[in-house]
């Protein structure tokens, strides 16, 4: 009964993220994350951690926690743009950790920003058979001790940035469709498909300077399973914090709620996913995310001459 519970649990977690990688609330927040091309888009070192606990209440329920930091590199060139991520996400007995670098160049186009990105990764994905009450311990679907094993991976991505206003862009990731083998006997293996990722946004200015309705989507395919994530956020940008409010909806899958503030660079945000497909309401997704941004382009003087292009 542990072994079905187990297994029904990770199909039904696995449903609801569509694709290998976990499905994050707060998408708007992790752009360079999700599409390399966006990395050192402004003026600004930007550090984002976000954790997201999934389908609590659940025994082995997915967590997943994320660091990403991106900057531009001004002794080289405003074109040029790099960044740092590492994941940790498990569910259940399996564990996946990525370690990924990436690069991004920024050109004028128009009268925005055209932006081309590369991001080569590290794969480590660990299965912990010890842990498994299987009924049959000789099932050779299931690993009996703790196996692991890691992959190369390459990650790419296109954007265009208008001013403050709109953005668009498309990432594919996994795209060398790496197969993991586990063990040194290499008898149990992950494969993973790439998946294309497209984003866009839109802010909404009102009369009153200090509101900003923002506007964000994003759709995922690996041409087998497919979701998208639609936010709103209402912005308050006042002379000493901002503050934002809004809505989340994952057609067919969730809805959820977006609070947060910024303080002096440091933004604080927690979410609740609500899903929609049979799962209680007091077990969707709660999620954490703390960043900091700091200006690092010191050849500008005065204070507020430049907006993250991302965040606000």
């Amino acid at each position: 009964m542990k072994r079905l519970l187990w297994i029904g649990m990770l199909f039904v977690s696995l449903a609801t993220r569509a694709q290998f990688d976990a499905a994050f609330t707060n998408t708007w927040a992790l752009q360079s994350y999700y599409n390399p091309a966006a990395a050192g888009l402004d003026s600004k070192l930007n550090v984002l951690g976000a954790y997201s606990m999934q389908m609590v209440g659940y025994e082995g329920a997915p967590k997943t926690m994320v660091i990403n930091a991106d900057m531009p590199l001004f002794f080289i060139g405003p074109k040029h743009g790099v960044g740092a991520a590492f994941l940790n996400d498990g569910i259940g007995a399996f564990s996946n950790k990525k370690i990924q670098l990436q690069y991004a160049y920024h050109l004028k186009l128009f009268k925005g920003r055209m932006s081309i990105g590369v991001r080569p990764a590290l794969l480590m994905i660990g299965f912990n058979g010890s842990e498994l009450d299987l009924a049959d311990s000789s099932d050779p679907a299931f690993a009996t001790n703790d196996v692991k094993g890691n992959a190369f991976d390459l990650d790419v991505g296109l954007r265009y940035t208008y001013k403050n206003l709109w953005y668009a862009g498309v990432s594919a990731v996994h795209l060398l469709g790496p197969t993991v083998k586990l063990g040194d006997e290499k008898t149990h293996e992950v494969s993973i498909s790439p998946t294309i990722l497209v984003q866009g946004g839109y802010n909404l200015a009102f009369r009153n300077p200090h509101y900003k309705l923002a506007m964000d989507a994003m759709a995922r395919s690996d041409l087998k399973n497919w979701r998208a994530d639609i936010n709103l956020r209402l912005l308050y940008d006042g002379k000493k914090h901002k503050l934002y409010g809004g809505l989340m909806y994952s057609p067919t899958i969730s809805v959820g709620l977006l609070l947060g503030f910024d303080f002096h660079g440091i933004n604080i945000g927690y979410s609740y996913e609500l899903y929609t497909g049979g799962v209680g309401a007091l077990n969707g997704t709660h999620e954490i995310i703390l960043g900091y941004q700091h200006d690092l382009d010191f050849t500008k003087k005065g204070k507020n001459l430049h907006k993250s292009v991302r965040l606000l």
